[in-house]
């Protein structure tokens, strides 16, 4: 368990229990009353998983409060223990003056439908997105933004220079590994790990009871990473050769896509425009000649049916 029962009661910014997470959210905490400039920070938690969200964070606070910033101990949060990470939420939210904090939550499947789609919308540029949107809530709830530090991979020098072209009136700076440069960058880091391990620990299954013989999902799934002996065991004990798996698993990951072709079912997908132009014209066989894609779909052999 990352967090325990009352822990995660008390992160404001997850569903909580029994709530299915099935649409992305965002979640703002209270807006800082302090005069600014502001300097901002975002990193991500969760964005190599096969399970659960990814989720953005971004904290702030007044650039002439940096000092006091400094000393409240936050860091990138992998280094970090989780009781540690609880407790640096709680400071998040201990002074409403001079600090604010938000989370973008997107969830599985919205990254999978984003990746599947065509054309595909990858992970970068859903992660653009979802910092963009936070950058431009934050502006519109009255916070002057002088800086913004982005945690990034990848070529930095593009994306910064990509924000830089939205947002001219911010110097940005995007660099690798910037929550262990910059103490912003680690409360923002805070805030998405915080945020994602309660969305994970409290995960409600959509799909429980759905089914005929009320298939109970363990909760035994380890990291939720590919390469987790215990996830990649989750992952086979839960797939169902026909539905696949529980919402909470990422399909468009090569690991999903794998175990599908091995242990489910095959299946054949036919081009829906293709078929409409055949029966349309009447080059089906058989009793399907000369009969619409409608008249086949809805069983009609002919019009004393109707």
């Amino acid at each position: 368990m990352f967090l325990a029962e009352q822990a995660i009661a008390d992160v404001p910014s997850a569903p909580g229990k029994s709530v299915p997470l099935t649409e992305s959210y965002t979640y703002h905490g209270l807006t800082p009353t302090a005069p600014g400039p502001y300097i901002l920070g975002v990193d991500e938690a969760g964005r190599g998983p096969v399970l659960g969200p990814l989720v953005y964070g971004v904290a702030y606070c007044p650039l002439s409060w940096k000092p006091e910033l400094d000393k409240l101990g936050f860091a990138d949060s992998k280094t970090l223990t989780p009781s540690k990470r609880t407790e640096l939420l709680g400071v998040l939210n201990s002074d409403p003056e001079n600090l604010g904090w938000s989370v973008r939550v997107i969830s599985p499947q919205a990254i999978s439908s984003g990746m599947l789609k065509a054309p595909p919308t990858n992970l970068n540029k859903q992660s653009q997105d979802a910092t963009i949107l936070l950058i431009r809530e934050v502006l519109q709830r009255g916070i002057q933004l002088s800086e913004v530090y982005v945690d990034a991979l990848g070529t930095t020098t593009t994306y910064e220079a990509y924000l830089s072209s939205l947002f001219p009136e911010i110097h940005f700076t995007v660099t690798q590994k910037a929550d262990s440069k910059f103490k912003i960058v680690g409360a923002a880091s805070v805030a998405a790990k915080v945020t994602r391990d309660a969305c994970i620990e409290s995960w409600t299954f959509e799909e429980q009871n759905m089914t005929a013989d009320e298939k109970v999902f363990s909760r035994n799934f380890g990291s939720g990473y590919p390469s987790d002996p215990k996830t990649q065991e989750w992952m086979k004990d839960t797939l169902h050769p026909t539905f696949g798996f529980p919402s909470m698993v990422r399909f468009s990951w090569t690991t999903v896509k794998v175990l599908l072709e091995k242990s489910a079912h095959p299946v054949k997908w036919i081009d829906e425009g293709q078929e409409s132009s055949v029966a349309a014209f009447g080059n089906g066989r058989g009793r399907d000649k000369d009969r619409t894609i409608v008249a086949k779909d809805l069983c009609l052999h002919s019009v004393g049916i109707l």
